[in-house]
């Protein structure tokens, strides 16, 4: 048995530029890891088949479930015939935009290669990611990373972002679905978009390119709950008002955080998010070699 953390991601920018052959959206996206985790353990069985227990009832307990579906697919592609019972204990908030179904889906991944000694590591992982889920193959690097394509193809940046992280959960789960339907009514192809990538180009080094992020999403989250609308004001008010140098909504929604240096302004800003009545998480940015560290994933093995 294996019980590994599930850590959360925030997009610090999301772009859409349009939508691709195969139906996916093309994006542009900065992923970070946060310390907000899930716990998953993998329990190994003669008895061949995949398992899920999770107490959230929100969570799927069977095969539509990404961490069985995860577990499951590198099953067929290493020829395993045993079986895999699977529990999480949820921490991330469910349809958030906080990738917790993708997180767990590569944390099995990861986990089973180390159980069933497979040595795949990243480089073999990342296809087999990519069937699952668009976020998935991030959750093999974490850190800070750029995000093309799906969001699937996964550029670790040089320089990782550190900071603390105010997460804000308005308990209002959001469907990725529809926030997209709504954005595709509304969306011009475009061939580029160079925020991010000024952002990028300018290896983080100067804060003041945090303001020009955006994403691309949050207009149509909105839409899709505008009962939201009223709690995005306060909640972003008072993450700016405390020192924030990012206030956004994390993928489709409906999660807000705010990013800061100074983590002392950082927990100011939680009480006064829980006192306004909302449910706020205070975490750390991970960077790629502590996401690394605490996963155990070996040097070396691992795409660029």
């Amino acid at each position: 048995m294996i019980r590994l953390p599930s850590y959360a991601k925030v997009n610090l920018g999301l772009e859409v530029l349009g939508v691709r052959e195969d139906g996916y959206h093309e994006l542009r996206t900065l992923f970070q890891t946060i310390s907000l985790h899930d716990d998953v353990s993998l329990t190994l069985r003669r008895a061949p088949g995949v398992t899920v227990a999770c107490a959230h009832p929100a969570v799927p307990n069977d095969a539509s479930n990404l961490a069985a579906k995860a577990a499951l697919v590198l099953a067929r592609h290493a020829g395993r015939r045993d079986g895999v019972a699977i529990t999480i204990e949820k921490r991330i908030p469910v349809a958030g935009g906080l990738g917790g179904g993708s997180s767990n889906a590569a944390t099995v991944l990861l986990g089973l290669d180390r159980l069933w000694k497979l040595k795949l590591g990243i480089d073999g992982l990342h296809p087999l990611a990519r069937q699952i889920g668009a976020d998935v193959p991030f959750f093999l690097y974490g850190g800070t990373a750029l995000g093309l394509a799906r969001g699937d193809e996964i550029y670790p940046l040089r320089r990782q972002v550190r900071g603390t992280v105010v997460v804000v959960d308005p308990r209002r789960p959001v469907s990725t679905a529809a926030v997209f339907r709504r954005i595709d009514a509304r969306l011009t192809p475009r061939e580029n978009s160079n925020t991010i990538f000024r952002f990028v180009s300018r290896d983080l080094e100067a804060d003041a390119g945090f303001p020009a992020l955006t994403n691309d999403l949050e207009s149509a989250a909105l839409e899709e709950a505008p009962e939201l609308r009223d709690a995005v004001v306060k909640i972003r008010g008072i993450l700016v008002r405390e020192g924030a140098k990012l206030a956004v909504l994390s993928g489709s929604g409906s999660t807000y955080f705010g990013l800061f240096d100074d983590p002392r302004r950082a927990r100011t800003a939680g009480a006064a998010l829980r006192v306004a009545g909302f449910t706020a998480h205070h975490c750390r940015a991970l960077s790629h070699d502590q996401y690394r560290k605490a996963l155990r994933i070996r040097p070396g093995l691992q795409r660029g």
